[in-house]
């Protein structure tokens, strides 16, 4: 299944003077985020520097769907949490696992 890089950016009525686990409807969002791992979607992911955006690299047959899954994060219907840009990414190195193997 293709790989894509999904960058979210933080909006709508996020709290900047608090932490990401302090705003509004976390614990409903964490949870969310940890099924979509579960379940092979999200890959890796996090905020970047700055703390305006997160990154995720997301296993997913299109764009489309992926946008139709981060619809239902609890983070976007309000614009917490939506998504600045999809793109589908061809990976020609991995060394993910190679250290664990020296």
């Amino acid at each position: 299944m293709p790989l894509y890089v999904v960058r979210l950016r933080r909006g709508g009525p996020w709290n900047w003077s608090r932490d990401m686990r302090e705003q509004a409807g976390w614990e409903d969002h964490a949870r969310f985020m940890d099924d979509l791992v579960e379940a092979g979607f999200i890959v890796l992911g996090g905020p970047l520097e700055g703390g305006r955006d997160t990154l995720h690299i997301v296993e997913a047959p299109s764009e489309v769907a992926i946008r139709e899954r981060f619809k239902k994060d609890p983070w976007a219907a309000n614009g917490m949490l939506r998504p600045a840009s999809i793109e589908l990414w061809t990976v020609l190195l991995d060394g993910r696992g190679l250290a664990a193997d020296s």
